[in-house]
């Protein structure tokens, strides 16, 4: 085998181990959100509850992304992700059996600082790997990660839950985090470095992945490397439109994950559907998020000249009309449901990929791809949280009896749900002025 051969094969195995194993990870983030209703109708936990729950994950992995996106600058993110979602599995296979509640919300947050790794890890990986011409294309690709894994989880998940009951919901995504641990593991490999022209030994892998000196390398060499590396992650945290992205996508993620932790709860509980149906459409969204996240890279590079701004601005408008379709629109219309979650999986797969990291991954320099993550994580997942605690509290009180029947009262939710989107819209207005402000005093 030649080292060309070598170094293509290698690639190309770690952009899988990178798209499919992320994926995973998610599967084992977004099980909860599949046994919410069976949860409650089984009276082992409120609303409210599982609110405080869900905020769990999204804070720790909202700490956990900004933390673990500048370790994984110089650590081996082999070793890193493959743990996580080892760990990510374990946890769910754990909360398959009735604990307390404070024990679950403990465990679930674990389960959200170790998936925090997973994204830095396959980016870091995807960018040392694949240069500057292929990287908006390359990074579209996968950012479907996302989507595969919330298809996976609402229609496998939600078929399983339907057929042996909630507490398979977790075991099932144990299962197949345990799949993505192998695959991480077998086929994620470090720098390119000396794989261009020969394998590369685990030991290889691990000093370079590590940014540790190479054998002969001065000590010198090695302390001015983790300097350069501590200036240009200074430069991210120094950079005000990082913080204006940042906010930006923290709004859109209230948006994105009030549907994708609460859809199900609000197809069934508002409108009717059966879990099954309801997982169904929520699923139509992440299906259709992948054309969102293939094309959203592509697009950009060939036809905006790699400018991410107005593209971003479009379909964050998108994001905003569907959520006004889904919420406002006939509660018996079912092709009506069908259209919202198709525009609203495109526009939020665009997003995650435009606003969840390449516009800050484009503004950084390479050195400090985790940094910039880590700043657009801690926002996104902060945001997360409190929607997730926010929206718990909020279906909790519009909640009545009525003649024996549970009946639900969705207005405030409605209007938080749809007010963050236009907030992160008009955010993005303002950068793209901003930003061409810049471009035309350069010109």
């Amino acid at each position: 085998m030649t080292g060309t051969k070598y170094s293509k094969w290698t690639k190309w195995g770690v952009f899988g181990a990178a798209t499919l194993g992320y994926a995973l990870f998610y599967v084992c983030r977004l099980s909860l959100n599949v046994v919410k209703k069976p949860i409650v109708d089984a009276g082992y936990l409120t609303e409210a509850q599982l609110g405080v729950i869900g905020s769990a994950l999204f804070f720790s992995y909202a700490i956990g992304k900004f933390v673990n996106g500048f370790l994984a600058d110089r650590v081996n993110v082999r070793y890193l992700m493959a743990g996580g979602l080892l760990i990510a599995s374990l946890v769910n296979f754990a909360l398959g059996f009735a604990i307390p509640f404070w024990a679950f919300a403990i465990l679930w947050g674990l389960n959200g600082w170790v998936q925090s790794v997973g994204g830095p890890c396959s980016v870091i990986s995807l960018n040392r790997w694949f240069d500057d011409r292929q990287r908006g294309t390359v990074y579209g690709f996968w950012s479907a990660s996302h989507n595969i894994g919330e298809a996976l989880t609402f229609i496998l998940t939600s078929f399983v839950v339907g057929a042996l009951g909630w507490q398979w919901g977790f075991r099932s995504a144990a299962c197949l985090g345990a799949v993505g641990v192998v695959l991480i593991f077998t086929f994620l490999k470090g720098a390119p470095g000396q794989a261009l022209t020969e394998p590369r030994t685990t030991q290889d892998e691990c000093s370079e992945t590590a940014q540790e000196p190479h054998e002969g390398q001065a000590p010198q060499e090695s302390r001015a490397s983790q300097a350069s590396v501590n200036r240009k992650q200074l430069e991210v945290l120094k950079n005000p439109l990082i913080w204006a992205l940042a906010l930006a996508s923290a709004f859109m993620y209230i948006a994105r994950y009030a549907v994708n932790s609460w859809g199900v709860y609000y197809l069934e509980a508002h409108k009717g559907y059966t879990l099954e149906a309801a997982g169904s459409l929520i699923a139509v969204s992440s299906v259709c998020g992948v054309v969102g996240t293939v094309f959203s890279g592509l697009i950009s590079d060939k036809f905006f000249h790699s400018d991410r701004n107005i593209p971003a601005f479009i379909f964050s408008l998108m994001n905003l009309l569907s959520l006004l379709l889904f919420l406002f629109g006939p509660g018996d219309c079912y092709w009506l449901d069908i259209v919202s979650m198709i525009l609203f999986g495109i526009s939020i797969g665009v997003l995650i990929c435009f606003l969840g990291g390449l516009m800050a991954v484009d503004l950084a320099p390479k050195e400090a791809t985790g940094a910039a993550l880590g700043v657009i994580g801690v926002s996104s997942y902060m945001a997360a949280g409190l929607q997730d605690i926010v929206s718990g509290a909020l279906i909790e009180t519009g909640k009545t009896i009525v003649d024996g029947a549970t009946v639900y009262d969705f207005h405030q939710i409605r209007i938080f749900w749809t007010a963050a989107a236009a907030i992160s819209l008009l955010l993005l207005g303002i950068i793209v002025l901003k930003t061409g402000k810049k471009k035309t005093t350069k010109n």
